[in-house]
């Protein structure tokens, strides 16, 4: 039998393992900079919790560690090839862990300090970084940080102090088992393997898993084979067959509705660990009901995604108009449908619904504001009721004055849909959107039979230039007749304007002439009719211009150096605040709210085991909140946004806090 000599893969309880006295664990220069965040350190907490509370013999896989031997001893370094962010994070929260419990249990103290450090050498840790960070990550592990380190920032004292306050005294015997239930395997290569090749082929094989198939696998995996095909067969494959391709925004859309906050696409894996975080155990007992609920919602979609499915005509009218704007609405839809199915909602509410939106969807268009970041904040406004949704839709509606300003002026968004809607139509199907002013006119074109446009001067001609693709302008023209009107000046297609059954482009034909007055004339006429077909209904004082809700807003993806401006200003609860980046926000917010909300804030940190403190329980940035309460600095910018979103919700007062991006900020927020 062959075997291989220069591979050695074991299967090893992780613990173990680092407890070995002997071990030594080194990272090359090559290796990148510790970059895992407060999330990742969350995931991994959660995980240790997760398997202590399961039954004896149940463990936790931390996929493989990749190594080499340093030289030819067996006592020799190991030189760490994969692996190096978890075994930091893990070496940090084991040292989170043995200086929260070094004064009240001694002995697991004693246990937890050989994981961290070699015998003999108490003041090296087994874990060695890069000798550009090994003095910080050392002095974190070992608890030696000097005083005048206060200020300095790494992601080793980032994570450290989330650990230390997430874990209370109480719990420590808890994480100390979850911990002795991890496994990974190690991985150690001889002197010829060819290590770039193996970890090429660990971390390049194959295309990564998206974030539906994730959920799949995640609702599958623990079931028997018998429950896997009865999930399957009854819930997963109907799902798959009712939205086909759009399955991945099926997800992420379903997620939004239920959770009220934007979900990231790409390789983020947003969606799964959103789906996660709704159903973090799916046990036999529930998991038929909810997915019962998952196949409901992917009938529904089914039904925005092709409106000829809806059994109710006008509703499917309705969802043909709002298709003209994408599906970035669609988790708001899927709810109010299921409401209507439901018996919540009567048919009216929900046509309500619809026609908001499109009027919100399209007045923002016409006001040159984007329609990114929108459903998630009415989804939340819709779950505390229609008066909450009417305010929301209200706010973010640009105003009648807006409209009549911009609709003179700018050239219209999705012409064809809009004059069928003014004309009463339920399509444009087989009608051409008509420039009765071309875009291009020739030389020979006239708006009154007299005058040509090589006759124009050059102010007239730019004038109508600039009128020629806005509302007045415009006309619906079957498509044989637009044929024939295509550049034709304008006495010359009169006789094809009266010959068409839509009303608004007939009544042109009255006309003896076209020019900019026309134009204006006719403008101002549509616009009354725009304003009652896409009605703002809320009388709401409020017409944001792009701000952002604070639960919308998202961590930065990374600054040039020395950038600091993410935000040009935050508004709360009507104050302008000059304030540009998370870090400051996030100390102005819990000062305020100490002041104003105390019992609140005390709530929400001790719910979440932070950021407000009795003592200045470890070194680090702190800033004294007053009463003996402080409030420590040394999060990520994650973790910081997450808490001022957090304490804003426990307050009842984030619907009412908002940021306005800076150019750069808005241009990196995603």
């Amino acid at each position: 039998m062959a075997t291989a000599t220069n591979v050695d893969a074991t299967a090893v309880n992780t613990i173990a393992w680092l407890s070995d006295p002997d071990l030594a664990i080194v990272v090359p220069v090559y290796q990148r900079q510790y970059r895992w965040d407060i999330g990742g350190c969350e995931q991994l907490l959660a995980d240790v919790r997760q398997v202590a509370d399961l039954p004896e013999g149940h463990t936790h896989f931390l996929a493989s560690i990749l190594s080499s031997r340093g030289g030819d001893s067996d006592d020799a370094e190991l030189v760490l090839i994969d692996g190096q962010q978890r075994i930091t994070t893990l070496m940090l929260l084991v040292a989170a862990l043995e200086h929260t419990v070094r004064d009240s249990d001694p002995a697991l103290a004693g246990r937890l300090h050989d994981v961290l450090v070699r015998g003999g050498e108490t003041h090296r840790t087994k874990l060695r970084p890069h000798r550009a960070w090994a003095d910080v990550f050392e002095s974190v592990v070992l608890d030696r940080r000097e005083a005048d380190a206060a200020d300095r920032t790494s992601r080793f004292d980032d994570n450290y102090a989330f650990f230390r306050s997430q874990i209370r005294p109480e719990e420590a015997s808890r994480i100390w088992r979850g911990l002795q239930r991890l496994e990974h395997v190690a991985i150690a290569l001889g002197a010829d393997a060819n290590a770039q090749q193996i970890f090429e082929s660990l971390n390049s094989t194959g295309e990564p898993l998206r974030d539906h198939e994730l959920i799949h696998n995640y609702i599958l995996m623990g079931l028997t084979h018998a429950e896997q095909t009865a999930i399957e067969e009854r819930f997963w494959l109907p799902i798959e067959q009712n939205t086909g391709e759009a399955i991945a925004d099926f997800w992420r859309h379903y997620l939004v509705m239920r959770t009220g906050r934007e979900l990231t696409g790409g390789t983020t894996r947003a969606v799964y660990d959103a789906f996660r975080g709704e159903f973090p155990v799916l046990e036999a007992e529930t998991l038929e009901r909810d997915a019962a609920e998952w196949k409901a919602y992917s009938e529904i979609y089914r039904v925005l995604l092709e409106p000829a499915h809806a059994p109710d005509e006008g509703v499917a009218a309705q969802l043909r108009f709002l298709s003209t704007f994408g599906r970035g609405t669609f988790p708001l839809v899927m709810a109010a449908y299921r409401d209507h199915e439901r018996g919540v909602i009567d048919r009216d509410a929900l046509l309500e619904t619809l026609e908001d939106l499109q009027a919100l969807l399209l007045r923002r268009l016409v006001a040159g504001l984007t329609n990114d970041r929108l459903v998630a904040r009415l989804c939340r406004a819709r779950a505390e009721g229609p008066e909450a949704l009417s305010h929301a839709f209200g706010r973010i509606t640009p105003s009648d004055e807006r409209m009549r300003i911009a609709l003179k002026f700018t050239a219209l968004p999705h012409p064809a849909y809009v004059l069928a809607r003014l004309a009463g139509r339920d399509s444009a199907a087989d009608l051409d959107v008509e420039h009765i002013v071309p875009l291009a006119p020739g030389d020979g074109w006239s708006g009154d039979g007299v005058r040509t446009w090589s006759e124009f001067s050059e102010d007239e001609q730019n004038s109508h230039r600039a009128l020629a693709a806005t509302l007045g302008n415009l006309a619906l023209l079957e498509e044989p007749l637009a044929e024939r009107a295509l550049d034709r000046s304008f006495p010359d297609k009169r006789d094809l304007y009266r010959r068409s059954a839509v009303e608004l482009t007939a009544s042109v034909a009255d006309l003896e002439a076209w020019n900019t007055a026309a134009i204006s004339r006719r403008t101002v006429e549509l616009i009354e009719r725009f304003l009652t077909v896409w009605r703002r209904r809320a009388d709401v004082l409020i017409d944001d211009d792009d701000l952002t809700p604070i639960l919308d807003a998202k961590k930065r993806r990374g600054f040039p150096p020395g950038w600091q401006q993410e935000w040009s200003y935050v508004e709360y609860r009507g104050e302008h605040w000059e304030i540009y980046d998370i870090a400051s926000l996030f100390n102005r917010i819990f000062k305020r709210l100490w002041a104003d909300a105390r019992e609140d804030l005390l709530s929400f940190s001790a719910r979440r085991g932070g950021p407000v403190y009795e003592t200045r329980a470890w070194n680090g940035q702190w800033d004294e909140l007053g009463d003996g309460a402080f409030l420590y600095m040394g999060w990520d910018s994650r973790y910081m946004l997450a808490a001022v979103q957090g304490v804003l919700e426990e307050a009842g007062i984030a619907a009412e806090v908002f940021v306005k991006y800076s150019y750069i900020g808005n241009a990196m927020r995603d």
